[in-house]
């Protein structure tokens, strides 16, 4: 599956499990060193079609063809720019994720296994209007130590190294946050796994071998 189909599906799939609303959100992929393929402006990531997808250089911002791209485009040159790891990137608002970011709830990394590799590391970073320069280069900064980039009042942007492991870990997120409200609701505390436990996890690739992604916090 080449590139613009892989983030069509990937689109659809975001949609079918309610990692995405109407025009919410934005996804791109890395084609080489300096291009990615950003979803169009004011597309529906859940009713994406071949040329809805528009190449926009990494390095400038340059783009091409008939359609304009989302105007969300700082953040993923940013994270592009300094994570030569990155080759998706999801930029959605999830009902819990976004909830979550309204609030001043965290978002803890040890409570499951999922959550040990996936939300390992999780960044925050203020509201500036979306599209913004100012958003962009935020996320730009975050980007340097982690993967998960929560946006106060927004919403979140991630990436992953393939379609299936940001949907991967979008998911996770939005199954955190969903039940970190609950738990709230129901007044039910909830346990973490201890350090040292957490750390043999990761350092031992006891579910998935950990990522040698540059920033690597010792856990």
């Amino acid at each position: 599956m080449d590139i613009e189909a892989s983030l069509i599906a990937t689109g659809r799939q975001l949609l079918q499990r309610n990692l995405a609303w109407g025009t919410s959100g934005n996804l791109s992929a890395r084609v080489d060193s300096d291009t990615m393929l950003v979803s169009a402006s004011g597309t529906n990531m859940g009713e994406l079609v071949p040329g809805d997808l528009v190449p926009v250089r990494v390095t400038d911002g340059a783009w091409s063809g008939t359609r304009k791209p989302s105007k969300e485009v700082p953040m993923h040159i940013g994270i592009y720019q300094q994570r030569t790891d990155a080759k998706v990137v999801l930029h959605s608002s999830p009902h819990y994720t976004t909830l979550i970011a309204c609030s001043g709830e965290g978002i803890p990394s040890q409570l499951f296994i999922e959550t040990l590799y996936y939300l390992e590391r999780v960044a925050w970073v203020d509201y500036s209007h979306p599209g913004s320069a100012e958003l962009g280069r935020a996320v730009k900064s975050a980007a340097a130590s982690a993967e998960v980039i929560m946006m106060r009042n927004h919403g979140v942007i991630l990436f992953d190294e393939s379609c299936a492991e940001a949907v991967m870990r979008l998911q996770t997120l939005e199954m955190t946050c969903r039940m970190i409200v609950e738990s709230k609701a129901a007044g039910i505390a909830l346990s973490r796994i201890p350090e040292q436990v957490a750390r043999e996890f990761l350092q031992h690739g006891r579910y998935k071998p950990r990522k040698p992604w540059h920033g690597t916090p010792a856990v």
